[in-house]
């Protein structure tokens, strides 16, 4: 696959180092198609690979229960930075993009024109255009900020379910330009800071904006709130995957809603579908403190109510919509 770099000579050194039998190699959907082809490399470095089918969404979704169980003596996760501390031993492979971004990004002047401080932010695949960007808007008249709270592995860097960067310069910029492609990350910058939010596509060449799509959510999860607050019977969901599994919070969420006359069931589940959801049709509306992005799915996806936990108190009546939005929408 071309425009991404998958650092073979790193996969072999790491399979020499800890002298792998056996390597498991996870891939997001939108890598999987390089499985097969990698999965050579790993055979001609003298170990058999295992390619994971199953969906990936992020760092917070490494494979360790599927490695231990095969006896696996390395994982290669590749598509995100490092987040979760796994007990076999893992390379991450980052997948550095090498699209080029200038012409994205000059398309997206003219819809910046009107702001002045901007901040910048993108995925870990686009990283390394950050300066090349900066450089373009500056010469443009604009002032760039990037974001680096200490949260995360990287200034400017955002994951589907982080956007601290962003969160800490929404006071400082006017606007926000997410480098990358698809609206899923922009999608939660705009969410988190409540900023205009454009994107720079560098893959299919053009620049837009996602602030409709964002009032659009906000609209569909404020029904959602609205909908839970007639709720008797709450179903709060445990991600069992490693960097998903909040139990303390989902004990606090059962004790809040006690408090408030509601009955409460905890659930654990590793993926929150909708087929899942309905084989308890006595629960009324659901609570994730699994992976919050899955949330705003609801709407279109899911028969009942599901609540991030800043949406529930939204419900319960111990915080304010306003004040939820400030703190974020879908950050646990």
């Amino acid at each position: 696959m071309k425009g991404f770099d998958f650092e073979e000579e790193r996969i072999k050194q790491g399979i020499t180092r800890v002298g792998a039998k056996r390597v498991l190699l996870q891939l997001p959907e939108g890598l999987k198609p390089e499985g097969p082809r990698l999965a050579k490399i790993v055979e001609a470095s003298g170990a058999i690979p295992i390619i994971s089918a199953d969906p990936c969404y992020g760092a917070c979704d490494i494979a360790i229960n599927e490695a231990d169980s095969l006896g696996v003596d390395l994982i290669v996760h590749f598509g995100h930075a490092k987040l979760v501390i796994s007990k076999i031993p893992t390379v991450y492979v980052e997948a550095r993009s090498t699209a080029v971004v200038k012409e994205a990004v000059e398309k997206a002047l003219p819809l910046l024109s009107k702001y002045r401080e901007i901040g910048l932010a993108t995925t870990v695949q686009h990283l390394d255009t950050l300066k090349q960007t900066r450089t373009i808007l500056v010469k443009a008249g604009k002032t760039v900020i990037v974001g680096n709270c200490g949260q995360m592995n990287y200034p400017g860097q955002v994951t589907g379910c982080n956007y601290s960067n962003v969160k800490s310069i929404a006071d400082e910029v006017d606007a926000f330009l997410f480098i990358g492609g698809g609206i899923f990350h922009a999608l939660g910058i705009a969410l988190s800071t409540s900023k205009p939010t454009f994107i720079a596509d560098p893959y299919d060449n053009r620049a837009f904006s996602i602030n409709d799509e964002a009032q659009k959510i906000l609209k569909q999860r404020w029904q959602c709130v609205q909908e839970a607050t007639n709720a008797k019977t709450f179903g709060v969901l445990i991600g069992s995957k490693p960097g998903q599994k909040h139990f303390d919070h989902a004990l606090k969420i059962k004790e809040l809603a006690e408090k408030h006359g509601k009955s409460v069931y905890l659930f654990t589940v590793k993926e929150i579908v909708p087929e899942t959801l309905l084989e308890f049709p006595s629960i009324d509306a659901y609570v994730n403190t699994a992976c919050p992005r899955i949330s705003l799915e609801a709407p279109q996806k899911f028969s009942k109510p599901v609540l991030t936990v800043n949406e529930f108190m939204v419900a319960m009546g111990e915080e304010s919509w306003e004040n939820m939005l400030k703190k974020g929408l879908f950050e646990n």
